[in-house]
């Protein structure tokens, strides 16, 4: 059997679960691997069949998506380009985790696309909603990667089609201490934000992880160190805390570990915002950026030993023979 698994490159939050996915598929037959986007910072242990720009939601500097960034490096005559040439006709299955160009290239040629994505589960209306409607948001998420049947993980899995998040074996395995750090992970701040934002709680160590920096630095209370998948994952289970934006990966992670957990959804990020709403539902402080403002609110989350407990079982293999059980027959 022919396989190819799309991902979207776009944050690491797909990449990270793709180390875990892929090889549950490839006990089901040879797996080519596709990803599309620019904004990734993790590199897969499986060799890449198809790198490609696709199209990526460019992260700004103040707590938000760049929307004029992120229009101005779309590419649209290459998208398509990408989208005529990729032979998905050539597969026996098209496994798609939020990608968009294996997406449309299967609707364009009637090939099925069997989307297996948090994305394929945000909108499902068991889940709460944000405060504010974002049309336009929702439009996009709708329609960027379209499938025609649907796997989803969300932070509860509550039916046949929506399963509890992929944790990888790296964390699983990790031994869990607290040496009285907070972890924090917001891509779309940069430094100089997050040192004047963090440093207004001088008793708090921040173990700030970076798309912004090249190499480590501290800055009185806080350290700012490149993105690193080992050491990023060495402090989240060491930490007290997790400091983090309201994708899905991060803080599925850190409710896992049994960690304290704190979110801030990205401007301009619907998925955050259902995320954050869905989060908020659980009893996850929810703050909407790091602006003074919001100062009592972190200070009592630093304060609190409110932990939330979950069950988040490793159902990734049984998961993945399922789908291809089912759309093999099919």
């Amino acid at each position: 059997m022919k396989i190819l698994y799309a991902i979207q490159g776009t944050g690491n939050g797909h990449l990270s679960r793709a180390a875990d996915i892929i090889p549950c598929l490839q006990k089901h037959g040879d797996v080519d691997i596709l990803v599309s986007g620019i904004q990734g910072d993790l590199a897969l242990p499986f060799p890449v069949k198809y790198q490609l720009r696709g199209l990526s939601f460019i992260f700004g500097k103040k707590g938000g998506v760049d929307l004029w960034k992120t229009f101005a490096r779309s590419h649209p005559r290459k998208l398509y380009n990408s989208i005529r040439k990729l032979p998905v006709e050539d597969y026996d299955l098209v496994i798609n985790d939020f990608e968009p160009i294996s997406a449309w290239a299967c609707q364009i040629k009637n090939k099925n696309c069997i989307a297996l994505s948090h994305q394929a589960a945000v909108l499902n209306k068991r889940f709460p909603l944000p405060d504010h409607a974002d049309k336009l948001g929702k439009l996009i998420l709708q329609n960027y990667a379209p499938a025609d049947f649907k796997y989803g993980f969300h932070f509860s899995g509550n039916n046949d089609n929506i399963f509890t998040p992929v944790i990888r074996e790296q964390v699983r395995n990790h031994k869990v201490s607290d040496k009285g750090h907070y972890t924090v992970y917001l891509p779309s701040y940069d430094d100089q934000t997050l040192i004047r934002r963090l440093s207004e709680y001088p008793d708090t160590r921040w173990d700030v992880f970076s798309k912004h920096n090249s190499k480590r630095t501290i800055v009185g209370n806080i350290t700012i160190q490149p993105i690193n998948n080992l050491l990023f994952t060495a402090s989240m289970a060491a930490a007290s805390g997790i400091l983090c934006g309201a994708g899905f990966e991060t803080p599925a992670e850190a409710l896992f570990l049994g960690k304290k957990l704190l979110v801030i959804p990205m401007k301009n990020q619907y998925e955050q915002q259902l995320n954050a709403a869905a989060l908020k539902a659980m009893g996850i402080p929810v703050v909407k950026s790091l602006k003074s403002k919001y100062e009592s609110a972190i200070s009592a989350w630093l304060k609190s030993d409110k932990r939330l407990a979950v069950v988040y079982p490793n159902m990734t293999q049984e998961i993945i023979d399922r789908i291809v059980a089912t759309h093999t027959d099919e």
